[in-house]
């Protein structure tokens, strides 16, 4: 699991890692930074639970496939430091004096799952689930760095500077996952689909100042 205390690169390095990683077909609207920023406590509450269901979702991956080592392995990880995430997320709340609050439906996750091919070879269910996830991750590096460099609290700032860093790992660790149990081209060929997908999506949604996504 990565230590949260360990040295992280500087932020020209991050930034750089970042857009080199992620390969996200649309920014988000500018105008979701301004908004969230004035209306943080919703944001926290909204990522506190983006974090559980993270976790949950590489518990739930290795449930599914435990006779692949190296998944199990990978997302035993995942799943600590994604909790580890929950849990300072949920300290900002209390910092705050505010209570972690009930879950929100999320239509972006919702609507990417819808285009995770059911039937079919069991594989090609895992590469889809794997990108999927992979894409979610690569969509919080990308808020979190826009609240890294533009929210005024500078505490928040840096957290969201090291937990930036921390997505842009997951997805990658997704996305290798995938080409360690499905031929790599067919993996960069979904992964591309699915990008648009994506794209489309965070198109059709409306700006809102309570969702992570």
């Amino acid at each position: 699991m990565t230590d949260q205390n360990a040295a992280l690169p500087t932020a020209e390095v991050a930034e750089q890692r970042e857009k080199t990683i992620l390969k996200l077909k649309l920014n988000t609207d500018p105008r979701w930074v301004d908004i969230a920023s004035k209306n943080i406590g919703d944001i926290l509450v909204d990522h506190a639970y983006c974090e559980q269901k993270a976790a949950s979702t590489g518990i739930s991956l290795i449930v599914s496939y435990p006779e692949k080592t190296r998944l199990v392995d990978e997302l035993t990880e995942l799943v600590a430091e994604e909790w580890s995430h929950f849990e300072r997320v949920l300290q900002e709340l209390r910092k705050r004096g505010l209570p972690l609050g009930r879950p929100r439906r999320d239509e972006y996750v919702v609507e990417l799952l819808k285009h995770v091919r059911r039937g079919g070879a069991r594989e090609r269910q895992l590469m889809d689930q794997l990108l999927v996830s992979a894409l979610i991750e690569a969509r919080s590096c990308e808020r979190f760095k826009l609240l890294w460099k533009h929210i005024p609290d500078q505490e928040l700032s840096k957290f969201y500077y090291e937990l930036m860093v921390s997505e842009a790992g997951h997805f990658v660790a997704y996305v290798d996952l995938a080409k360690e149990y499905c031929d790599p081209q067919e993996v960069d060929a979904r992964l591309q689909e699915l990008l648009k997908i994506e794209g489309d999506i965070v198109t059709s949604l409306p700006v809102r100042d309570d969702r992570m996504h």
